[in-house]
């Protein structure tokens, strides 16, 4: 069985489907309210396990009410809370997501809370697990300080590093050299290279800029185009997946977490890539973040339908 260590955030999703967004300084009658475990770290580690691989999450909440959804979530998806830290001084993060009835499009403002506390003595307790790994994925939710730490263990025993680099934060050129995988939306890619991702040129040129940086591999996804790959040695587009979408709030993590467990179980990155789309793509098709994950079950039909030509 796959082994994923998973550092980053745990937040609780306030979600509103509304038929248009509101203007500023307007007010919109919203359609209906969903409350449930979101954050980047913790709908990542949730697909990692309902794909099947074991998983350990280190992450941080408030001592108060929101954590018991998060210790709930734990429990109904059979996760371990070991490393699901309390913070006394911080409140539990949150996300107010505004979603679009018809085109399943999001806005989202999110207040980390106790993830931005999350201490490299905390990451340190899970050493053992670490040293045990087949892979260490992030993303910048949480404290740059909890980053860092899981990082350096990473290399202290040899384990390959997934980035998704969301929300973006400025990253010094030394952490560009210690990523194997970095894994940008457009939007992060801009952010990270000063370029536009408005050609497939451009797209390519932005994933040399961060390969010249050190790392190691790059897949930019493009959302409805799929996703973009880049090794030291070749490049290509793996398409996405046609599906009728409800929700894209929880498709990035859906996506690295699809693409963490591949790899982890020895595919290749091309097929690591086309297998996450897949993951992705049976996201979006379900209302909320972490409740939306698919489980391995889902992902095996879907891509046998797809090869017999049934979808």
């Amino acid at each position: 069985m796959a082994k994923i260590v998973v550092t980053g955030s745990y937040i609780t999703d306030i979600a509103a489907i509304t038929s248009r967004f509101p203007r500023d300084g307007e007010t919109v009658i919203g359609e209906t309210v969903k409350i449930g475990p979101g954050g980047k770290g913790s709908n990542q580690a949730t697909a990692c396990k309902r794909l099947g691989a074991e998983v350990v999450l280190i992450t941080k909440t408030g001592n108060d009410y929101l954590r018991n959804v998060a210790l709930n979530h734990y429990k109904n998806e059979n996760m371990s809370d070991k490393y699901v830290f309390v913070d006394e001084e911080n409140q539990t993060g949150v996300a107010i997501i505004q979603i679009h009835k018809s085109s399943a499009e999001n806005r989202i403002l999110v207040t980390p809370g106790a993830n931005n506390h999350i201490t490299e003595e905390d990451v340190y307790k899970a050493e053992n697990d670490f040293k045990t790994c087949d892979i260490v994925l992030l993303q910048l939710e949480a404290s740059m300080e909890s980053v860092i730490a899981s990082i350096k263990l990473a290399k202290k025993y040899n384990k390959p590093v997934v980035l998704n680099p969301a929300p973006v934060k400025e990253l010094d050129d030394d952490i560009f050299k210690l990523i194997d995988y970095f894994t940008p939306n457009e939007t992060e890619a801009e952010f990270y290279s000063g370029l536009k991702a408005d050609s497939i040129q451009n797209i390519e040129k932005m994933a040399d800029l961060f390969i010249a940086k050190g790392v190691g591999n790059v897949i930019i996804t493009l959302g409805k185009a799929g996703a973009f790959v880049k090794t030291r040695d070749a490049a290509c587009i793996i398409p996405a997946y046609t599906v009728n979408a409800v929700d894209t709030t929880g498709a990035g993590d859906a996506f690295n977490g699809g693409f963490c467990v591949a790899l982890a179980e020895g595919k290749g990155i091309v097929e690591a890539a086309r297998f996450a789309n897949a993951v992705a793509a049976l996201s979006v098709t379900k209302l909320g973040a972490s409740e939306s994950m698919p489980d391995r079950l889902d992902i095996d039909s879907f891509l046998k339908n797809i090869k017999r030509g049934v979808l």
